[in-house]
């Protein structure tokens, strides 16, 4: 007698996005082995990331470097400035990035600055070099000839600007006298040194943050939290946290009701438990724990980090690589991870949020913002559009019972949007990778909306005079759900889909498995 056919449906795939840590056969079959260039839209299903529109057209002043650093530069009179760092410059302005440091007639050899904006000025520190200031009125300047100031990581917080070297000096902290940046030795200035402070006995300053009237000082290996830094002469040492510390100052993000940052163990969280009056820790990337330490072990540059609350997650770039790892915030998974997905091959290398919640994103070609769904490159003082690779991979898929031969008959995917793309399904039993495909084209749906020329309705009249419906209301997105037929048999099977993001957004919204059941191996 045949056997019924056996189904799996995959509703949401990769909805809890990328696990590298677990073992592939006994995954929840709502993660992915693979999720590339994507991310986890509003409605949970994974769906292509977003591209970069290219705003910059003249790039001489950038040569063959990349945008290391933007910042975006706002004060109480409404004046606005975008700043970007590369070629050891300084440049203003997106469309045409033009070199600001020359006026400022100091050498820079460096590209990792750290910008800050505070009481109507922007503040820029780099390890090594003088201190510069940005104003409206007088534009970029050096300020203060004392090399004790020639600091690597700032914050402006509580009416203040707090800086230290982590370069010569480790162990010291400056605040500016109230609402001046720039005086660092007068009014209520003052420092202090944090050398006796460190749980584990020695540490070094990396990243300074301010959440809670507390000042959060983060170590290499160690962190310390400061209370009361509204009064910084009287505030005091109030937690201490050991064993875990902060690699890159350029990771530390605020979320508003906490503070991510990247550790050497992966992406971190500070938060606050009223009731205990501590502050525990909590690993978000426990799913990509082992590749991302890879990462974070051999980086050569420093990373690029971003919060974006209109888009729901935090953006962790490691420049050399070109791999980006997206964590979704719209809430955690059981084990108190982040769902998380990789962009590959991306052209993104640092970032900025504008006050309107534009993201600005810094190429190998300039400066542009994550809009669209191409990546738009410069040539000639052209732009034009590149395409990226939107990749799926499902766990190992069992039916239940590993032990048995599967013969897999179809797959259907549900896809939404993607018009007019070639899309190609994979499948392969056992971890062989010896995948078998098969591709097909997404139809393209053309959009009719009421009451809009050759639309709705037409201009040809009837017998009696009046005009009749030329078309049906549709929107924009297509919905494609095509039957593609399968071959072969394993007791594992893995599921792909591969597509080229070309203009059109796209969303995998269900997968079904339809496999016979054979004997036991």
């Amino acid at each position: 007698m045949a056997q019924p056919l056996q189904s799996i449906n995959l509703v949401a795939p990769a909805f809890k996005g990328v696990n590298t840590e677990d073992s592939p056969i006994a995954q929840d079959q709502s993660y992915a082995d693979v999720a590339d260039n994507a991310v986890i839209d509003k409605r949970g299903r994974i769906a292509s990331r977003k591209g970069v529109a290219l705003e910059t057209t003249t790039n001489t002043a950038l040569g063959a470097d990349y945008i290391h650093r933007i910042h975006y530069f706002y004060d109480d009179a409404g004046n606005t400035e975008v700043f970007s760092t590369g070629n050891n410059k300084i440049f203003s302005g997106t469309t045409t990035l033009t070199d600001i440091s020359t006026a400022v007639g100091t050498s820079i050899t460096g590209n990792d600055w750290k910008i800050v904006n505070f009481n109507d000025k922007a503040y820029f520190f780099q390890r090594g070099h003088r201190p510069l200031v940005y104003d409206n009125v007088s534009g970029l300047a050096t300020f203060t000839a004392n090399t004790a100031f020639y600091c690597n990581e700032a914050v402006a917080a509580y009416g203040r600007l707090w800086v230290v070297d982590s370069g010569t000096d480790t162990q010291t902290i400056y605040w500016s006298d109230l609402l001046i940046g720039t005086d660092f030795t007068g009014g209520s200035s003052g420092s202090i040194n944090v050398s006796k402070a460190w749980p584990d006995g020695y540490d070094e300053v990396v990243a300074l943050a301010a959440h809670n009237n507390s000042l959060i000082i983060f170590g290499n290996h160690s962190i310390l939290i400061y209370g009361g830094a509204f009064s910084p002469a009287t505030m005091a040492l109030v937690d201490t946290i050991s064993g875990v510390g902060c690699v890159d100052r350029n990771s530390v993000q605020s979320i508003g009701t906490d503070i991510l940052f990247v550790s050497q163990s992966g992406l971190r969280s500070l938060g606050r438990t009223i009731t205990e009056k501590s502050m525990p820790i909590s690993d978000l990337s426990i799913n990509v724990k082992t590749e991302l330490i890879a990462e974070i072990e051999n980086k050569t540059t420093p990373v690029a980090t971003t919060y974006s609350p209109e888009n729901s997650f935090y953006l962790l770039t490691f420049p050399a690589t070109s791999t980006t790892y997206c964590f979704d915030l719209k809430g955690r998974l059981e084990n108190g991870g982040f769902r998380v997905t990789r962009w590959t091959s991306a052209p993104f290398k640092s970032f900025e949020r504008k006050t309107d919640g534009t993201l600005l994103v810094g190429t190998a070609d300039g400066i542009g913002s994550y809009t669209g769904y191409v990546d738009q490159v410069l040539n000639g003082g052209v732009i034009s559009n590149n395409t990226y690779r939107f990749r799926y991979y499902s766990p190992g898929l069992t039916f239940g019972d590993p032990s048995r031969i599967k013969i897999l008959k179809k797959l259907r995917p549900t896809l939404v949007g993607a018009n007019s793309a070639l899309v190609t399904l994979y499948w392969d039993y056992d971890f062989n990778n010896n995948y078998s495909n098969a591709s097909f084209t997404v139809g393209n749906q053309t959009p009719y909306y009421y009451n809009t020329t050759g639309s709705q309705f037409g201009t040809s009249p009837d017998p009696f005079g009046t005009t009749f419906v030329e078309a049906e209301f549709t929107g924009a997105v297509t919905t494609s759900r095509p039957p593609i037929n399968a071959t072969g048999n394993g007791s594992i099977i893995t599921i792909g889909l591969e597509t080229e993001i070309n203009g059109v957004a796209l969303s995998l919204q269900e997968l079904n498995v339809l496999a016979l059941i054979g004997k036991t191996l």
